[in-house]
């Protein structure tokens, strides 16, 4: 069974000020006079609910972590398996040590930023990732503006064991906002938009279900369309490798292109430029050029690589590069798997590995969900 990798930075002293109305904890000598005035430092008490909504999964996790405080400590308190991958150097911990620990986690792949503070923290996690790697905000700050935090610590525990045990959880963009903490204190609140982050939410979409909603699948099938022609009208030098399938075969008939059902044609710039490649032939074209690869899964099964696309070679699909993997399917196609994860039977165990955890799958015009990939070898993950 693959191990889910859970990063956790925390910032010890996130909302030490709010107590004492000191409207913020930024800047050492905030701190220090907090500290001086017998405030208590909560974060990681609020990183252990988190926490402890995960402990059923426990044998799932491994947990990448910055050291003492910052993560290590709680973490293994509650038994988990722990490995720090970044140290401070620092008795009081600062902004960069948050920046260098997220950079840290980054390196290490994990699939998931967990990370305990307020919106300070959101920036520096901000600062060291962008977008690159999905975050979730327990929050522990006296000023929570942005929206990359759960509503309160157990649910973003509740989220996490969400994406451990493989059930549909929706992938969004979320603002990274602060304020201008002088002016707070001087009655000011003045927020600043710094950027956007990658955050699981709990899906929608399920609730809908039960109230009586249905997905249509015509209309989901041209939504993805509409998601990847935007993304080729953002990338007109980028080819795209076209995988079968009905899905795909969606997509080509948006564009008005012939398709190849149970081959892998190329598009740029939205024309079909070939038709029906080989392994080798493909190679040859995405060795030395930025190129996507649009794929779906077989329904029932799940597959994403191994079944029906051998053409998608290990050596294609590296070329090609995991980020640059876009796979789309309706959510009534994921729900239909029962749990089930998606699998990547490439013939490269190597490549498998590298492609296993959750992954992002297109579902809707701007719509993501996160997904498990697991390998042939561990189906039954």
């Amino acid at each position: 069974m693959r191990q889910f990798k859970l990063g956790l930075i925390v910032n010890p002293y996130a909302g030490i000020g709010g107590a004492l109305a000191l409207k913020g904890s930024d800047g050492a000598d905030i701190r220090e006079r907090a500290l001086a005035a017998g405030a208590v430092k909560k974060a990681n008490e609020k990183t252990s609910l988190a926490l402890t909504e995960i402990l059923k999964h426990s044998e799932a996790i491994n947990v990448y972590t910055a050291s003492g405080e910052m993560g290590e400590q709680v973490s293994r308190d509650l038994g988990l398996n722990t490995h720090v991958v970044y140290y401070s150097q620092s008795a009081q911990t600062e902004a960069m040590d948050t920046v260098l620990a997220a950079k840290a986690l980054v390196k290490s792949q994990v699939d998931l930023i967990l990370f305990a503070g307020g919106d300070g923290t959101a920036r520096n996690i901000f600062d060291a990732v962008e977008d690159n790697v999905t975050v979730l905000g327990i929050p522990a700050g006296c000023k929570i503006h942005s929206g990359v935090y759960a509503i309160t610590p157990k649910s973003a525990g509740r989220v996490v064991n969400m994406l451990v045990s493989g059930e549909l959880v929706s992938l969004q963009e979320a603002e990274v906002k602060d304020i201008d903490e002088q002016q707070f204190r001087e009655g000011r609140v003045q927020a600043k938009y710094y950027g956007e982050m990658k955050v699981p939410a709990e899906l929608q979409y399920v609730q809908a279900v039960k109230m009586g909603g249905k997905e249509s699948e015509e209309l989901v099938l041209a939504d993805i369309a509409a998601y990847i022609i935007e993304d080729m009208q953002d990338n007109p030098e980028t080819q795209y490798i076209m995988g079968s399938g009905s899905t795909i075969a969606a997509i080509m008939s948006e564009m008005g292109l012939d398709n190849t059902l149970l081959g892998v044609d190329v598009v740029c710039d939205q024309q079909l430029i070939k038709q029906d490649l080989t392994a080798e032939q493909l190679f040859d074209l995405v060795e030395y050029r930025a190129s996507k690869l649009v794929i779906t899964l077989i329904g029932g099964q799940g597959h994403i690589f191994g079944r029906g696309n051998q053409q998608l070679s290990p050596e294609v699909i590296r070329a090609v590069g995991k980020d640059n993997i876009l796979v789309v399917a309706t959510k009534s196609k994921l729900t239909a798997l029962n749990g089930r994860p998606l699998i990547s039977d490439s013939g490269d165990s190597s490549l498998d590995q590298d492609l296993a955890g959750p992954m992002s799958v297109i579902t809707g015009f701007r719509d993501k969900v996160l997904y498990p990939v697991n390998t042939f070898l561990n189906e039954h993950y």
